[in-house]
């Protein structure tokens, strides 16, 4: 059973309450929640996982981690693999070849790169999306609603996170009784409203909020007051994610949001690329 603690944060004067999924076993954040119905059952048809997505993606890691754990072999295709990370592989890159990740770079993005994985799925292969869009997810991700929905009702909270697919916001904001607030860390409110098509059957999610974030921000790039909010939440006494914790938290604070749950979702094995890269330009 997945479980993991509540805590509290006090953070620009501010009292958050956050919830620990980075401290899960032994996948942590929300693909521990994403992939626990593949974590948890039996397949014995299944020999090998086909993914796709970004070449850091934490998705690949926590993949590569369940496959090497149940035998099978993974197969991962991504739209390229700058020269530097191929000569010195580091983060999540380095994980997942670690854990024996095939990692292919292809000349195919977007809707033509998951059509063409979608296209490889046979009786013996699971066909993960991006991210982890998937419907399985619901598996773990309800289990997180039922760990915290008294919890937030009793202290009469609303639950935020950032949202890349926006597959943990979907689902929790579909079994919680409580707001789900989240904000698009990779595209625009269109884009996650579009993921969210691939997991609803047309049903309407009430509770579900997407919040503008102060400005845009283009995925990846680095931008100096991020890295000034990741480095104060980490002397605050707490490390998150430094490619969609920092927006997540940029957003609260333009939004000045009070009373609220924050998942942490994890990703920290991806910072050590992402810190070396604002370390190169700010430090």
């Amino acid at each position: 059973m997945l479980s993991s603690p509540i805590t509290p944060f006090i953070f620009k004067n501010n009292f958050y309450h956050i919830k620990r999924d980075d401290l899960l076993k032994p996948f942590e954040g929300n693909k521990a929640r994403k992939f626990y119905y593949f974590y948890k059952n039996e397949f014995p048809n299944i020999k090998r996982v086909i993914s796709f997505g970004s070449n850091q993606s934490n998705a690949m890691y926590s993949l590569s981690k369940l496959c090497k754990l149940k035998g099978w072999e993974f197969i991962y295709f991504t739209n390229h693999i700058p020269s530097l990370l191929k000569n010195n592989p580091h983060g999540n890159y380095l994980g997942a070849l670690k854990n024996g990740a095939k990692i292919i770079e292809i000349d195919l993005k977007g809707d033509e790169l998951r059509h063409y994985v979608l296209s490889l799925k046979d009786k013996n292969c699971l066909i993960i999306e991006e991210g982890g869009r998937i419907k399985e997810s619901e598996y773990g991700i309800k289990l997180l609603a039922q760990e915290i929905n008294d919890y937030c009702k009793k202290n009469d909270l609303k639950v935020f996170l950032p949202s890349g697919t926006g597959t943990t916001a979907y689902f929790l904001a579909k079994h919680l009784e409580v707001e789900v607030l989240t904000v698009a860390c990779v595209g625009n409110e269109e884009y996650l409203k579009r993921q969210w098509s691939y997991l609803s059957d047309n049903q309407e999610i009430k509770n579900l909020t997407i919040l503008p974030p102060r400005r845009k921000y283009h995925f990846g790039k680095l931008y100096k007051n991020l890295y000034d909010i990741w480095k104060e939440l980490k002397f605050a006494g707490i490390e998150f994610d430094l490619l969609y914790d920092p927006i997540g938290w940029d957003t609260i604070l333009f939004h000045d949001l009070k009373n609220i749950l924050y998942i942490h979702q994890g990703g920290l094995q991806g910072n050590f690329s992402m810190l070396k890269r604002y370390q190169r330009k700010y430090d």
